[in-house]
């Protein structure tokens, strides 16, 4: 299916900052309990941690399958950055609302600990190889380690013993993970679906120019979806937004399933947890209503 990209220039300044410029800190307020430690009547709750490569870096993975039984090709399955931070916003209301579509595998990767971000691990998980560090100064480019630890090691244990559609795989991320979004877009064939929130590009036009390459047939079984809010205003930018633009004019001429989700009025924090949840309803689809299960 081929996207048509309809979205105001505005809505993209937030897309690639220079490195003086950048959004306000997280709220870094520890976590209580989540969804996986309450209970749901939608959905069964499993939990696994995991350590880098290195051993520097430890990750704490939520897998959620429906109690709703799977469909003949398979359960599809969205996987989700800052899985700390993802598990603070899922609500029992939100996972009903699955269920009454396709509900399907969800898998939060985190961090182990009790904060909704570990700063610095996502800081160097999440970038790519061409970005040493970032403006400040955390070791970044780390995102093909984290990958292949990713696609090779967590998703085999998350999807142990499920019906998965490989063909129904998808990747959500927000900020850095928007980026690691992107990166995997153009990088990997694990995944079909792709959303892309926010994606802090930082001024470094290499992604761009991977994306203004990108040909149908390397990637037409793909599909990226960009969300971005408004609610921000930076100025110095119009040079940026003219590449931007350029880019996907070009990404959309050439055929490929890519298109802006316009989150008017949101700020860069706010597009968290929006993103999260049109990232879940589009992977849930429409479907009729369904009863709590008796188990």
């Amino acid at each position: 299916m081929i996207y048509r990209f309809i979205i105001p220039l505005f809505t993209l300044l937030s897309l690639l900052l220079s490195p003086a410029v950048g959004f306000a800190r997280p709220d870094m307020t520890p976590l209580g309990p989540n969804i996986a430690d309450k209970g749901s009547a939608w959905y069964r709750f499993t939990v696994n941690t995991f350590d880098s490569a290195d051993g520097q870096r430890h990750y704490k993975v939520w897998t959620a399958v429906p109690r709703k039984p799977a469909p003949a090709t398979g359960y599809a399955a969205l996987y989700m950055l800052d899985g700390n931070a993802v598990m603070n916003h899922l609500s029992e209301a939100l996972l009903q609302k699955l269920a009454a579509g396709n509900p399907p595998v969800l898998v939060a990767i985190g961090y182990q600990t009790p904060l909704p971000f570990d700063l610095a691990a996502r800081t160097l998980d999440y970038t790519p190889p061409q970005q040493v560090q970032d403006r400040r100064g955390r070791p970044a480019g780390g995102s093909a380690a984290f990958r292949q630890l990713l696609e090779q090691t967590i998703a085999q244990r998350a999807e142990q013993h499920l019906p998965i559609n490989a063909q129904q795989r998808a990747l959500w991320g927000h900020s850095y993970g928007g980026l690691f979004v992107l990166d995997s877009y153009l990088t990997s064939g694990f995944f079909q679906r792709y959303f892309a929130a926010s994606p802090s590009l930082r001024g470094d036009a290499t992604l761009l120019q991977q994306m203004a390459a990108v040909t149908p047939a390397s990637f037409k079984q793909k599909q990226l979806v960009l969300m971005e809010g408004n609610g921000e205003s930076r100025s110095g930018v119009s040079d940026v937004l003219s590449r931007i633009r350029t880019t996907l004019d070009g990404m959309q001429e050439n055929g490929l399933a890519a298109r802006f989700q316009l989150f008017p009025g949101l700020s860069h924090g706010q597009m968290f947890p929006a993103s999260l949840e049109s990232a879940l309803s589009a992977m849930a689809e429409d479907g009729a209503p369904s009863r709590a299960p008796d188990e």
